[in-house]
């Protein structure tokens, strides 16, 4: 009787101490930039603080476009982008170029999504080069454990025109049912062979337009290949006022047709453009009414993945720090340990490092979005990127004032810095 009371006794004792680790596990300290920005030099934190600063002149990367547009021609903006914005937010013009960006993310514990950034092609060629450079990084990923999810977006494999069409269900052309069967053997290829090397694929989010057809075909290919796990990953934009009752009835079918759901969540990246096509149009607005709406939705949709986690595996893509922390706390309350690999943080490039850097620091599965590809053709993702910056409350700043914290703390404590 003893004996057993002792046992008893020291079970509860390491339960009691299993919580209290876990408890402390889970403290992250996002204010910490000697992690942050380990492994950048002087002159890195000197190009970084500068390209927020200019980023924050919210009147040039209004008329940056067509400044763009204008110059481009002549060639000559070409070495000035690729030392300043591309360098800051891409991993090289190859995928061998992103070597060295991958391997110092990964000695940090973070890991990296290539992402083929090429936008705005429109011709069967371009897309059938999409599918061969997007089946190079799953071939990539399976060569490393440093890359743990592949990605594409459907407009690089279709017409935007023609997922438009769809999306509207206007009846097609002969050839217009030809060239949609074309794109679905595509998406279907990139799905197919990231079952066959078990490296999960992301498909990104676009305009609200097209989406309709994007959702459609990526629940064929959940259908399809996330019968295991999931494979296949859809993108909800939470800025959108819809995607809780979308993310409930994925579920719902899920679970009638037995198979898992993969998701990333993000807040969006269209809010301007999906506003001013609404009120030229005519339509509801299809963005929520403020951010705190927004922000709202965005930690719903966490509650509802994490309290589905035998379900839904997911990926929680966000610079904010409040809704980090709140999925920290979910995952603690639901037992869920640090790296199960159902959960993911991820953050782009160039942004953020103090979420990324600390999370990973702790143990956390943490991920960088890597965009890669020729400078010129990679130039519509750099503007989306600058102007996100300037459109986010506070995300420049909280950017700027990190560098001069961390340059600050260089001055005060020489010695440690190699």
């Amino acid at each position: 009787m003893v004996k057993i009371a002792l046992l008893k006794q020291g079970k509860q004792k390491n339960r009691v101490l299993s919580h209290i680790i876990f408890k402390l596990v889970f403290m992250v300290n996002f204010n910490n930039t000697e992690v942050a920005f380990k492994g950048k030099d002087e002159k890195d934190l000197k190009r970084s603080y500068w390209l927020f600063k200019i980023i924050s002149w919210s009147w040039l990367i209004k008329i940056g476009p067509a400044m763009l547009k204008l110059f481009l021609p002549l060639k000559f903006p070409i070495p000035i982008i690729k030392s300043t914005i591309y360098k800051q937010f891409c991993g090289g013009e190859t995928i061998n170029e992103c070597d060295e960006t991958i391997n110092e993310l990964g000695k940090n514990n973070v890991k990296t999504i290539l992402d083929y950034s090429v936008e705005g092609k429109e011709s069967e060629a371009d897309f059938d080069a999409n599918v061969i450079e997007t089946l190079s990084t799953i071939a990539k990923a399976k060569t490393t454990k440093l890359i743990p999810f592949s990605v594409f977006k459907v407009t690089g494999f279709a017409r935007f025109a023609l997922l438009e069409k769809i999306n509207d269900k206007k009846e097609l052309t002969s050839q217009e049912k030809e060239e949609f069967e074309r794109v679905k053997a595509r998406v279907d290829k990139m799905c197919s062979a990231a079952f066959e090397a078990g490296i999960p694929i992301f498909v990104d989010a676009e305009e609200t337009w097209i989406q309709n057809t994007i959702d459609d075909l990526v629940l064929d290919m959940m259908r399809k290949y996330n019968h295991s796990k999931a494979i296949v990953f859809n993108t909800a934009q939470m800025y959108r006022w819809d995607r809780i009752d979308y993310l409930k009835q994925l579920k719902t079918i899920a679970e009638q047709e037995n198979f898992f759901i993969g998701m990333k969540l993000v807040r969006g990246a269209y809010i301007e453009k999906e506003r001013e096509r609404a009120a030229a149009k005519g339509y509801k607005d299809p963005m929520q009414a403020t951010k705190k709406d927004t922000d709202n939705d965005f930690n719903a949709a966490l509650k509802f993945c994490v309290e589905n986690i035998n379900r839904i595996s997911f990926c929680c893509g966000t610079h904010n720090e409040e809704s980090t922390q709140y999925l920290i706390d979910l995952m603690q309350k639901h037992q869920i340990v640090l790296d199960d690999p159902r959960v993911y943080f991820a953050q782009l490039l160039g942004m953020s490092d103090h979420i990324s850097m600390n999370l990973a620091k702790e143990g956390f599965n943490v991920t960088k979005y890597v965009p890669y590809g020729p400078v010129k053709d990679v130039i519509p993702y750099l503007i989306r990127r600058a102007e996100e910056n300037t459109s986010i409350a506070g995300q420049t700043g909280r950017e700027l004032s990190l560098i001069l914290k961390e340059k600050e703390r260089r001055e005060l404590f020489p010695v440690v810095i190699k």
